[in-house]
């Protein structure tokens, strides 16, 4: 009976302390929104505090965790908190039944497209294998991270609901308490007492001495002029524009303040002191030059390239033509058959394109004999001015 009656003044200092300083989130339990706290950051807390040191002839209020949880059950007992237990929320089974249909719907689309891949390419599946076994050492790899030694991933924050539990003990650990006691914090008070005073002489105006309801006045007026004057500044802004837009057809767009009813500081509403763009049909023109401009660079080095590939062209075809002139000529003079022949190929070679050309019997054949005649042509030459010299 003593336990459950009134707190005392230090029980209620240590529940002010914890309520401000432990960690807290809200949500919702039983139609309400509620503030709760869990219990192990709440032993944490205390173990902090000015209580968990000795002061000079006195002991430490909380000196180990378990002390700690002596006292919490105090607090309980007399109603600054209470015990809740969390509740999963689960999905409806319309969803669960959709998921699982989509899911079927997924698997037979991607057979079919197996099966088509299957049939008539054979490299896809050995890409598709590869994918598999890469996705089985990923899956390895989530395995093993899931392991206590190894850094786990962040899981999704699933829903939950508060309820109230049965039995109403403090335990140390991760169990939910939702606070009951609710005291009013300093901040607030402070706040709300200068807000009432603040009120309270605006009504006894009247009452205030001469000098300070004429300094008063004219705060109030020139704050009204500031506020006047960014008006007619925006209103001003937007007539200038029209009638430069007017003015110029259309052409010219300018702004004086262009920032002013934008959401940006104060000192930035006012910078740029304007913008000014032109739209006009210069711009279109200059545009316009740009791109024909490039369309003809495009085109110009198009025909370089054309006009190089015409001119190694018909380099090609003239060492052709000298070089068969030059064979005709006779200016080249090779002393032996072998000779003869490969100034013959490299001809052929010239004129196809090609490094190597096929040659029959008959034209070999025809080859010998001619070489054969021309050099007894030679010796009959040779021999002519010989006898006429003798």
């Amino acid at each position: 009976l003593q336990e459950v009656g009134e707190p005392f003044k230090e029980e209620k200092a240590v529940a002010k302390y914890l309520r401000f300083n432990c960690p807290t989130k809200s949500t919702n339990m039983m139609g309400h929104r509620v503030d709760y706290f869990i219990a192990s950051k709440a032993v944490d807390c205390l173990l902090d505090s000015k209580w968990a040191k000795a002061k000079k002839g006195e002991e430490a209020l909380f000196t180990t965790r378990e002390s700690v949880v002596d006292y919490c059950n105090r607090l309980l007992k007399k109603q600054f908190f209470h015990r809740a237990l969390k509740v999963m929320k689960m999905k409806p089974d319309k969803d669960s039944k959709k998921e699982k249909e989509k899911g079927k719907a997924e698997s037979g689309k991607e057979e079919e497209k197996k099966s088509k891949k299957e049939s008539g390419k054979d490299e896809k599946t050995k890409k598709e294998k590869e994918k598999e076994k890469k996705k089985d050492g990923e899956k390895d790899e989530c395995k093993k991270d899931d392991t206590p030694g190894t850094p786990k991933k962040k899981e999704t924050k699933r829903k939950f609901k508060l309820e109230p539990h049965e039995d109403q003990v403090f335990l140390d650990g991760n169990e939910v308490y939702v606070w009951i006691y609710d005291p009013v914090h300093f901040k607030t008070f402070a706040m709300g007492l200068v807000l009432v005073i603040a009120v309270i002489a605006a009504t006894l105006f009247p009452l205030w001495p001469a000098e300070m309801r004429v300094g008063v006045y004219y705060l109030s007026v020139g704050a009204g002029c500031f506020v006047a004057s960014i008006l007619l500044l925006a209103v001003a802004r937007c007539i200038l524009f029209l009638i430069i837009w007017l003015i110029t057809g259309g052409r010219h767009h300018f702004w004086f303040l262009p920032n002013l009813t934008a959401d940006v500081g104060f000192i930035d509403s006012f910078r740029p002191l304007y913008t000014h763009e032109y739209k006009g049909p210069k711009a279109d023109l200059k545009k316009e030059e740009k791109s024909e401009s490039k369309k003809q660079q495009k085109y110009d080095s198009e025909e370089k390239s054309d006009s190089e590939k015409k001119e190694e062209e018909d380099g090609k075809t003239e060492a052709t033509r000298n070089s068969g002139t030059d064979g005709s000529g006779g200016e080249r003079h090779s002393d032996t058959d072998s000779d003869r022949r490969e100034d013959d190929r490299s001809q052929h070679s010239s004129g196809n394109g090609n490094d190597f050309e096929m040659i029959t019997k008959e034209e070999l054949e025809q080859q010998t004999d001619e070489g054969d005649c021309e050099e007894e042509e030679e010796e009959d030459t040779e021999s002519g001015p010989s006898h006429g010299k003798s």
